[in-house]
């Protein structure tokens, strides 16, 4: 037996062919299994019981399942999602008054080591597969529209993994996300966050794929960076700066800057100014974020004082810098902590 999700629409209709079946007969089942998330061979109505019973013979359908939900004070919602082969990551439904956005995760663990993230504390397993992917965003759509009464809005891929080390399936799911015989969603509202392979940025940018581009940053001086994210030592600022602008020559779409500011490891002067410097070389904002707590003594909230800082002389320098919100931080689903630990299930 063979996974259905794997097969291109083309090769459903030369499979559909070979057993004497119309090709509409393909598009309609790829309707199902894509635009309608579909995960019964069953309830796919437009079909002959025949037809039915004769793919469920030949091929299967590997959902993802929620394991365990949990329900934040501040309507945060955490899926501890598990794969068919047992293994587990996380996706996140965050809503405001006006947005719900989808966290989705792209690999099992992560191959990085950045020292304040509880993702990277787990051994990467595996990348997650195309239909994974989609079937995260398809899920959360269907929460946000039961718990809010709303359709999902806008999608990061800032869960467990680093996207860019699951290219090919990432850009493949953002296809599958984004085209009108998939999900229909826009790709303007979906936004990539790496932590700065230049290489893959740069895929990224020939990909014409009009979503946005996020850089977790934390520091744009080279020894503090790599002292944050040890991983960056093969990654120099230049290089990154080099991907950021080649990305926004090819898309005309400005790049966002993640920063998280420790006491006592980058909230000083020459932090900002080396911050500001950096910014200046592409079209870009900051997104100041809140640390989230991992249980590492090495990092401390930043003080009130140190992020005014941060604001008023970004500000002065002509960027746009937004303070974010931490949201889900009492069930361990806010940036930086998702490790698939549990509290209260709703």
């Amino acid at each position: 037996m063979k996974d259905i999700r794997t097969f291109s629409l083309d090769q459903l209709k030369d499979h559909f062919s070979t057993i004497g079946e119309k090709p509409f007969r393909a598009k309609q089942v790829y309707d199902w299994l894509w635009s309608k998330n579909l995960h019964s061979f069953d309830e796919m109505t437009n079909l002959s019981k025949s037809l039915r019973d004769n793919l469920s013979r030949v091929f299967f359908i590997n959902p993802i399942a929620v394991d365990l939900l949990q329900k934040s004070t501040d309507g945060t919602i955490k899926n501890g999602v598990k794969l068919h082969d047992g293994l587990m990551v996380e996706s996140v439904l965050i809503p405001t008054e006006t947005r719900s956005t989808a966290c989705v995760s792209s690999q099992v663990g992560c191959s990085l080591n950045c020292e304040f993230c509880a993702t990277a504390k787990l051994k990467r397993m595996r990348n997650l597969e195309v239909a994974e992917i989609v079937d995260q965003v398809a899920l959360i759509d269907r929460q946000s529209r039961e718990y809010f009464d709303r359709p999902l809005t806008n999608i990061v891929f800032m869960g467990m993994g680093e996207p860019m080390m699951n290219y090919k399936n990432v850009v493949e799911a953002i296809h599958k996300i984004t085209k009108p015989d998939g999900l229909g969603m826009s790709p303007r509202r979906i936004t990539v966050s790496t932590s700065g392979i230049p290489k893959m940025i740069k895929m990224l940018a020939d990909e014409e794929l009009k979503v946005k581009l996020a850089l977790s940053l934390h520091s744009a001086i080279e020894h503090k960076r790599n002292e944050i994210m040890p991983f960056s030592e093969k990654f120099p600022l230049t290089d990154i700066m080099d991907s950021l602008q080649y990305w926004y020559q090819k898309t005309g779409s400005p790049v966002t800057f993640e920063y998280c500011v420790w006491k006592g490891i980058n909230d000083g002067d020459e932090d900002i100014k080396a911050l500001i410097k950096y910014c200046r070389q592409v079209p870009s904002k900051v997104n100041l974020i809140q640390y989230n707590p991992i249980g590492e003594g090495k990092f401390d909230h930043r003080s009130i004082e140190a992020e005014q800082k941060y604001v008023r002389e970004l500000e002065k320098a002509g960027i746009t810098i937004v303070v974010r919100k931490s949201r889900g931080g009492d069930i361990d689903a806010a940036c930086g902590q998702l490790a698939n630990k549990s509290t209260e299930i709703i």
